[in-house]
């Protein structure tokens, strides 16, 4: 069956003013999608309309957004994907990628580039999607890929959002040829909004995966191009690799956070962990004693954020190579570790970690969320790594392949303050999955999901959502006041906030100086997009993060 192709809606984004009367957002009864591009959450919504599950609607968007978002998109990354049934427990699928096997602890040196061949793992969308269709789906699997295929032979409408973004990437990437003829006019102008882009390799490829089945990604035509590209340049992924990959299927993390509970990741994603660690801290204060964005608000979520970052670095991989302390996410060791959070001064990074010595001085990702009639809600968060991944085109297929193995940690034993870290458990090894900030959430209450959020953004994503998730829960905020509420973040080094919309925090970000926070503004950070479930009406309201562009479709 195809379905039918909508035009992209720009939604700009601007700061919420609490004098406005913001309007109603609409209350679905039957099912939302929520994501970044609209033709994509269109086409899930689409599926939803003809019986399918919020699964059958997650896997379509996620191929129709391989189309349609390609910064982040794909077929060629990874991530994971949080299913919470109506009944029964929620799971996760695993489908970050892997190292080859050919790589080795010591492959990158200081100045190795992070685009090319060299830096790309062996994808696992596909196979991701695949198990996910094979646990829950109900539609038949190539139902579900048709969409995607059509919005690639047909092509979409670029919005604002989506013309800068490549004509940004293809002055960057002057150097790769394929992704030039791929994502480039014919006549070499710029993109500009209302234009169509077209990609028939893409719909090519598409269409083999829908009528030959995921098979073909890892062992058939489609595996056979991907293997003469890694040959044409240097690349370490082989056939084995590619035949060797599998998805796995996970328990989430689970945390209670003041009667609700909440679920997310496990590693190889280090979301779970550090999300319920801050939430299990933050527990043992009375948030709501100061407004949301007061000083003292942000800088018990700083310290928090410090914290788990901190333990991030020490302990967090691949499960299969690491072995991952269970304390980290009891409500024990968060009431120790913020028994030594001071209210009135900001605690320096370098003495959170005397065990990790420190070296002297000298987007990207999407994510969206799916709810159907009958509860049954997805959280799905993947990726590429940086915005367009390696920035190789898979020559004759038309797809994007990642740059994940950035993603390891690539200077062993190398951790400095501007970030860097070289802590032996992210180190790589061959077929280990790289250490991930994805944090596809779902909260629930009673066994009912009533919030489904995540987001992109590298290690501020678990930031991100942890915001969203206290201004529903201690705040109160309707969804979409949540969501666009402006946001920051702090990873443990480099030490100091980032804080958006920093222009209107200025006296608070002043008062967190005084505390000796370093603090510092940043333009935007995440893309929310996220569902609530009114627990009064039992009905569904979907929130857009219009920081890019983004689309509410449901009915």
């Amino acid at each position: 069956m195809i379905l039918p192709v909508f035009a992209l809606i720009a939604i700009p984004w601007q700061q919420p003013r609490a004098q406005d009367a913001a309007p109603k957002p609409a209350e679905f009864k039957n099912g939302v999608v929520v994501s970044v591009s609209a033709p994509a959450s269109e086409v899930g919504l689409e599926i939803l309309k003809i019986g399918g599950n919020a699964v059958d609607a997650a896997v379509a968007t996620a191929f129709a957004l391989a189309v349609t978002h390609p910064a982040a998109g794909n077929i060629g990354g990874g991530g994971f994907m949080l299913v919470h049934p109506p009944k029964g427990e929620p799971t996760v699928f695993d489908y970050r990628e892997t190292a080859p096997a050919a790589a080795t602890k010591d492959m990158f040196k200081p100045g190795d580039s992070n685009f090319g061949h060299r830096v790309v793992g062996v994808p696992g969308t596909v196979g991701g999607m695949a198990l996910a269709h094979e646990r829950f789906g109900t539609l038949p699997w190539k139902t579900l890929l048709l969409p995607a295929v059509k919005l690639a032979e047909d092509g979409f409408v670029l919005d604002a959002h989506h013309a800068r973004s490549l004509n940004k990437e293809l002055a960057l990437a002057r150097d790769f040829a394929e992704f030039q003829r791929v994502f480039g006019r014919t006549d070499k102008k710029p993109w500009a909004a209302g234009d169509r882009l077209v990609q028939p390799d893409l719909a090519k490829t598409l269409r083999l995966i829908a009528e030959k089945g995921p098979a073909t990604f890892y062992a058939g035509t489609i595996a056979e191009q991907i293997v003469a590209e890694m040959k044409a340049g240097g690349g370490l992924i082989t056939g084995e690799d590619l035949t060797g990959y599998k998805a796995v299927e996970r328990k989430p993390v689970h945390g209670v956070y003041r009667g609700y509970d909440v679920y997310a990741p496990p590693p190889p994603s280090s979301g779970g962990i550090c999300l319920v660690e801050m939430l299990n801290m933050l527990e043992t204060f009375d948030l709501k004693k100061h407004d949301r964005q007061a000083p003292e608000t942000l800088h018990l979520l700083a310290e928090s954020m410090r914290r788990a970052f901190c333990d991030r670095a020490r302990h967090l991989g691949d499960p299969t190579f690491t072995k991952i302390p269970e304390h980290l996410t009891s409500k024990v060791y968060a009431k120790k570790l913020a028994s030594e959070i001071s209210l009135a001064k900001a605690t320096q990074s370098d003495d959170l970690a005397k065990d990790i010595p420190l070296a002297a001085e000298g987007d990207s990702t999407t994510h969206y969320s799916v709810i159907d009639k009958g509860g049954l809600a997805v959280s799905n968060t993947y990726t590429l790594e940086h915005s367009y991944g390696s920035r190789v085109v898979v020559k004759g297929a038309g797809f994007l392949l990642n740059n994940e193995m950035l993603d390891f940690n690539r200077r062993p034993g190398f951790t400095d303050r501007k970030g860097a870290i070289g802590t032996e458990p992210n180190s790589i090894a061959p077929g280990k999955r790289m250490l991930s900030s994805q944090c596809p959430t779902i909260v629930a209450k009673d066994g009912k999901a009533i919030l489904v959020t995540g987001s992109p953004g590298s290690r501020t994503i678990i930031n991100t959502v942890l915001e969203i998730i206290i201004n529903v829960i201690d705040y109160n905020m309707p969804i979409q006041e949540a969501v666009d509420l402006s946001r920051m973040h702090h990873a443990w080094f480099p030490d100091g906030i980032q804080l958006e919309k920093l222009g209107t925090l200025a006296k608070t970000a002043d008062a967190l100086r005084a505390m000796g926070h370093r603090v510092a503004g940043v333009k935007t950070q995440g893309d929310g997009h996220s569902i609530w479930v009114n627990p009064k009406t039992g009905t569904f309201v979907g929130a857009a993060d219009k920081r890019l562009s983004g689309k509410v479709a449901g009915y």
